[in-house]
């Protein structure tokens, strides 16, 4: 095995980091924008609204990057536009990594960002209405920090989702080494090709990765605890 380490190619390790970086970033100001939207909203509106914003999470990875692909395509509409006024191309890119990774994270940050906000004492939000102060002041200085554990603990599964991408990138960014191929596209790759050794060692990797990024996130709430819930 570690003779494999060291004539790994540790590009799709990296890739998958900043993918998920980048991704978690994005989702992690949409879901709070988006559950803030959704919390506004009563009736049947809400109900629209929010299976819109959840769909990506029930539906096959396939599915959305086959719609990813056909947005943002330069042989479309939206494509060519970003194209040719922006020198920004999707597929075949990193950006498509980034891309197809937020639309797959994005309902985790969002229905945990959702559920914490309304964990939130609603009386909280009434005083500081009384009080005169405007809603995005509400929203900063009452809500979100009240709803804080909620929010990181999507900031963490959003994360870990967005690393593990793979059928959406796969549609959308390909696999091209050392751009596009993430960890989950070198697990495939590898397989595919008969290599199982070196997959295996992307998926003792990945799951590594996976497994402390979960225990940090356990134990931070653990530290903010006042009392054990057993039953």
């Amino acid at each position: 095995m570690m003779e494999i380490l060291t004539e790994l190619d540790w590009s799709p390790f990296w890739i998958s980091l900043k993918t998920g970086a980048a991704a978690t970033a994005i989702a992690f100001f949409l879901g709070i924008g988006g559950a803030a939207l959704v919390m506004r909203i009563s009736g049947k509106l809400q109900w629209l609204v929010d299976a819109v914003l959840t769909l990506p999470l029930v539906l096959p990875p396939t599915v959305a990057g086959f719609f990813l692909l056909i947005i943002f395509s330069v042989r479309r509409p939206f494509g060519a536009f970003l194209l040719d006024a922006f020198d920004i191309k999707v597929v075949q890119s990193w950006n498509g990594c980034v891309i197809a990774a937020v639309v797959i994270a994005f309902p985790l940050m969002y229905r945990n960002t959702r559920a914490a906000f309304e964990q939130v004492d609603f009386t909280l939000i009434q005083a500081g209405r009384t009080l005169g102060l405007a809603e995005p002041v509400i929203l900063i200085k009452i809500i979100l920090p009240n709803a804080a554990p909620g929010i990181i603990s999507g900031t963490m599964l959003a994360f870990t989702r967005a690393i593990g991408e793979y059928g959406a990138t796969a549609m959308l960014a390909g696999n091209i080494l050392g751009k596009t191929r993430t960890v989950s596209m070198a697990i495939a790759t590898e397989t595919a090709n008969g290599h199982y050794d070196v997959a295996a060692v992307w998926v003792v990797i990945i799951v590594i990765l996976s497994f402390v990024i979960m225990v940090v996130s356990n134990r931070f709430f653990e530290s903010k605890k006042t009392h054990t819930n057993r039953w």
